[in-house]
């Protein structure tokens, strides 16, 4: 049984703890504000360039000339996911299920016959990957946007997921990573980078589009200049998710650390009063008895 200073010093060691985690949660929700008007405020653009996209394609008859971002490589035996996770920690499941969403993506895919590439965003799903799946990581970047989350921090991902799909090092690439649904929701997403996804919705209608639009310059030379800056924009845009994702998650992480903490300060504190009342009680009884001994 621990002795009344042991007892004491858990006390005291939880209580600083739960200063620590109540000052976390409030930091983490200060900056979950922001975080979320700013990956609010980026969904309608993102939304609105990939339909002027699909619109694009659409209207297009694939051939050699296309760009290869929007037709592909022709095969789609190498496969490239960019992981994106966040560099700290102490957010409950947040960084866990991008992980564990990754291994499930790697197992169909092997066992598909085809090869698996990782690129990680983000100390913690780099350092979590890299126990079993050291030899897949061809690249990883962290402390992006430590500053501040800007377009440039996700210019640098793209220029690097650009250059190695011009380098043919792989075919089709995904990305891994958290939507922000709500403080206490984030949903694990896998969303096709390259080639460019038509959305089947804007295709419906494709003649009568075709008969009321005209492009200018052609929509090949459009779709050349536009497809690299739509992926640096559904990558900036999944950062600010990753970023809202993240804070939500640590501030609802630091909630029940709190609680959890004060559930076991009380504990302590009845167990430190029960074996001090006893220490209280055995002492009276050997003063009692040595009096009666007299």
């Amino acid at each position: 049984m621990p002795s009344l200073k042991d007892l004491k010093n858990r006390i005291v060691s939880v209580k600083s703890t739960r200063k620590i985690t109540s000052a976390m949660k409030m930091v983490a929700g200060s900056k979950l504000r922001r975080a979320q008007d700013a990956a609010e405020s980026a969904r309608p653009y993102a939304d609105r360039m990939a339909r002027m996209l699909s619109t694009l394609a659409g209207n297009l008859t694939i051939t050699q000339s296309t760009p290869r971002l929007l037709s592909g490589t022709g095969h789609d035996q190498t496969i490239l996911l960019v992981v994106l996770t966040a560099d700290r920690g102490l957010c409950g499941a947040f960084n866990g299920s991008v992980v564990r969403e990754t291994r499930r993506q790697i197992r169909e895919l092997e066992a598909a016959g085809k090869t698996v590439k990782l690129l990680c965003v983000g100390r913690k799903g780099r350092d979590l990957l890299r126990r079993d799946n050291a030899d897949k990581i061809i690249q990883s970047f962290e402390n992006l946007g430590r500053k501040g989350l800007s377009f440039a921090d996700a210019d640098i991902v793209t220029t690097e997921i650009l250059s190695r799909f011009a380098a043919g090092e792989f075919d089709i690439c995904r990305l891994v990573s958290n939507r922000f649904k709500s403080v206490i929701a984030q949903i694990v997403t896998v969303k096709q980078m390259i080639p460019f996804a038509v959305e089947k919705a804007a295709n419906e209608n494709t003649e009568a589009q075709a008969a009321v639009c005209e492009f200018e310059p052609d929509e090949e030379s459009m779709l050349e200049a536009l497809l690299p800056r739509a992926l640096g924009v559904a990558m900036y845009g999944a950062m600010l998710e990753n970023s809202a994702g993240f804070y939500a998650s640590q501030m609802t992480a630091m909630d029940n650390a709190t609680r959890n903490a004060g559930d076991m300060i009380n504990k302590l504190t009845l167990n430190y009063n029960r074996s001090r009342q006893a220490a209280i009680t055995k002492e009276l009884i050997e003063i009692i008895s040595g009096a009666e001994a007299v």
